[in-house]
């Protein structure tokens, strides 16, 4: 895998080079989905409502947690710190694994089940920076502007679901929330959902590359490649936060 990992990064100007047409028909592929896919929005969808779903659970149980020692009126700092730092970047890593990155598994090991990968090596064709590199690039591409569109998902739910569902007044939970969000945690939080972006696709492309015994491998294969990008997403902000934050939080919180 660390060859194979070496090997892709050092291709990404090869193939830019050679395979722009392809980067971009992933990046529409990878964005919007192709087939039934396409008519729910693809990876777009399936991000912006995991995430939706992820941060109002957030302000449900920060509301709740907070009530119980009286200081309910920290919802905006809890979902600003919590959102933003740890809980988006979770979940769009695991959202992108289950939607881009199984299916380039899926997608890859049918192709060397079939032996087109062989054909393109005996084309002269270097089927790593084809197949592996520009699903890298265009899944680093997307990524932007999907997250971008995690983030405000993030922003807006659980102002709605503490204002509106529990009765919180806009004054107070956009005091708390606009007093705690540092723009500092948005950009690094944007870094880490690159790296974890680039770890989640090497994974899957690897895989899926290496495929092997009949369509069961080919599932099998996917398993593991799940399950690997599952454990790198969760090591990935672990190892951020340890880094960020593990010696200063960089917020005080006083009453």
């Amino acid at each position: 895998m660390s060859w194979f990992t070496v090997t892709a990064l050092l291709d990404i100007q090869h193939a830019f080079r050679n395979y722009r047409k392809e980067i971009l028909r992933l990046i529409a592929q990878i964005g919007m989905g192709t087939g039934a896919m396409a008519v729910i929005g693809g990876t777009v969808a399936i991000v912006g409502f995991v995430t939706l779903s992820g941060s109002s659970l957030v302000a449900i149980q920060g509301f709740a947690s907070l009530g119980n020692i009286g200081v309910n009126a920290f919802t905006g700092f809890f979902a600003t710190l919590f959102n933003v730092r740890s809980a988006v970047p979770v979940v769009s890593g695991i959202a992108l694994a289950a939607t881009v990155g199984a299916g380039a598994t899926a997608e890859l090991g049918s192709m060397r089940m079939s032996e087109e990968i062989d054909a393109l090596e005996v084309m002269g064709i270097k089927s790593i920076s084809y197949l592996a590199t520009t699903r890298i690039m265009a899944g680093l591409v997307v990524i932007v502007p999907l997250y971008a569109m995690a983030i405000i998902t993030c922003f807006i739910a659980p102002q709605v679901t503490t204002t509106m569902l529990y009765g919180q007044s806009n004054g107070t939970y956009e005091h708390y929330f606009r007093t705690f969000l540092r723009p500092n945690d948005v950009f690094w939080s944007f870094v880490e959902a690159l790296i974890m972006t680039a770890v989640v696709m090497i994974t899957h492309c690897y895989y899926g590359y290496y495929a092997s015994g009949g369509p069961v491998g080919v599932g099998e294969a996917v398993g593991r490649s799940m399950r690997f990008s599952l454990v790198s997403v969760q090591v990935v902000i672990l190892a951020a936060e340890l880094a960020l934050y593990g010696v200063d939080p960089n917020f005080a919180l006083t009453v």
